[in-house]
């Protein structure tokens, strides 16, 4: 013990490099710091999660870590449910040793040598994903008021269902515009949108209804923009006729031909640079008689973003034309942003509800292969098609890029949904999002026990 304090005194005097030490159990483990901390690793309501396990954060989950600037700072972790974490701090070069078994420990000791918001995390594989992070916060930090929009598109703003009536002409209006939005906490996008929100505005209309369509660019753009509708049947579904520069409005009507739920996207060289931006959203043409009625309607659609910065970097990304060419997203995302279906907006349901989700994927390159954790979807419209029979009981489908399709199912049973794009290797680059059932549990649907191991008391 006496050599492990030493070594701690010697790095320190140094200018200290960042080390870890592992020990059996936290309590043989006292390094020299002006600062310490204890958490355990723990499963907290289906979630894997560092508590604070001695101190003033004793209990908290995923507790904030305050430091002053310049203090040699000692994390410890102790493994608290068996399985294998580790610690981090990336911002100041900390990694603990992998820590396997229950009580076993490790300690990061590293000096917080610059004033700001760090992250703390378990850097094993999906653990981060799982509810393993937290905050280290260095120095008297002032939170600025960013003034980045956020431009996240509430899934359940589906417009009005069109009903029994007969075509008629409708008017929609679509802005372009070119914000700096909010894609996570600390981060931030110079987006292209239409209306403000990733995607767009979901648009319904009726077949048989002529519709004319208002393209505005707003004065503050730098970019010609556009809008290709894949439900038109017209030159480059109305991009032709839609160029527009900075402050100007350019319209076209079209006619309904044909029922379905069909993206669309700008089309202005080069197209896949302005769709990966945000510009792309989808329109619903409803059969004649409209749609059966549901419980709950959700409108999500799936994009990807190519920055030069990597995935969980803060500040402001910049896009990266090599790694859109070689179809290298950092961050995917549903509805515009990473946080977008699991923070910033809630889908819910009650049991007994039939649930209707609206899917497409903006892209512009990756294939999703969408499913939700836990459900069965009860009817399939295969690539939107809404003419053609459901396929039925379907665990995952397929949703190309520029492509769509509606799914609907019954929520049987309460819990937390998670939606995913089941190329899971994505859920760790954003794709998640959030539909929470409540109401009474059916133990016939769904139950469970705990057993226990009559040698380890667990």
């Amino acid at each position: 013990m006496k050599d492990l304090v030493l070594l701690f005194a010697l790095a320190t005097a140094a200018g200290f490099t960042p080390m870890a030490v592992a020990a059996q159990h936290h309590s043989e483990v006292t390094p020299v710091a002006d600062v310490t901390f204890t958490l355990k690793t723990a499963i907290h309501e289906g979630q894997l999660v560092f508590i604070g396990d001695a101190g003033p954060i004793k209990g908290q989950v995923a507790p904030e870590l305050k430091v002053p600037e310049g203090a040699v700072v000692a994390i410890t972790v102790v493994n608290g449910d068996g399985a294998m974490h580790d610690i981090a701090v990336p911002d100041f070069g900390a990694q603990s040793d992998q820590l396997v078994g229950e009580g076993s420990a490790t300690t990061i000791v590293f000096r917080a040598t610059k004033a700001g918001t760090f992250e703390y995390l378990c850097t094993i594989p999906g653990h981060k994903a799982a509810g393993m992070f937290g905050k280290l916060i260095v120095g008297d930090v002032v939170e600025t008021v960013s003034t980045a929009v956020d431009i996240a598109k509430n899934p359940a703003e589906v417009g009005e269902p069109v009903g029994d009536r007969a075509p008629k002409h409708i008017n929609y209006d679509l802005l372009t515009t070119e914000v700096e939005g909010k894609l996570s906490d600390g981060s931030t996008y110079r987006y292209w949108t239409f209306n403000n929100t990733v995607p767009g505005p979901m648009l319904r209309v009726r077949q048989g209804d002529s519709v004319t369509i208002n393209l505005k660019n707003d004065e503050s753009s730098i970019n010609i923009h556009s809008v290709d509708f894949h439900a038109v049947t017209g030159p480059g579904g109305g991009a032709a006729v839609t160029q527009v520069a900075p402050g100007q409005t350019k319209s076209f009507t079209f006619k309904a031909l044909q029922p379905g739920l069909y993206v669309y996207h700008c089309a202005t060289p080069m197209i896949a640079h302005h769709i990966s931006n945000g510009m792309y959203g989808m329109i619903l043409v409803e059969p004649e008689g409209g749609l059966a009625e549901v419980d709950k309607e959700y409108y999500v659609m799936q994009g990807e973003l190519y920055t030069a910065q990597k995935h969980g970097s803060r500040g402001l990304q910049e896009f990266s034309l090599e790694k859109l060419l070689d179809e290298k997203p950092e961050h995917l995302m549903f509805n515009g942003s990473m946080d977008a279906l699991t923070k910033t907006f809630n889908m819910t349901a009650e049991v007994g509800d039939t649930v209707r989700m609206y899917f497409g994927v903006g892209g512009p390159n990756l294939v999703s292969s969408m499913h939700l954790i836990g459900e069965i979807f009860d009817r399939v419209y295969d690539q939107a098609s809404l003419t053609s029979p459901p396929l039925t009981d379907v665990q995952t489908t397929l949703v190309a890029p520029g492509g769509a399709t509606m799914v609907e199912f019954k929520a049987d049973y309460p819990g937390k949904y998670i939606l995913v794009d089941h190329s899971l290797s994505r859920l760790e680059k954003g794709l998640a999002g959030f539909l929470t059932v409540t109401g009474e549990a059916d133990a016939e649907i769904f139950s469970t026990s705990e057993k226990i191991d009559a040698n380890s008391g667990h």
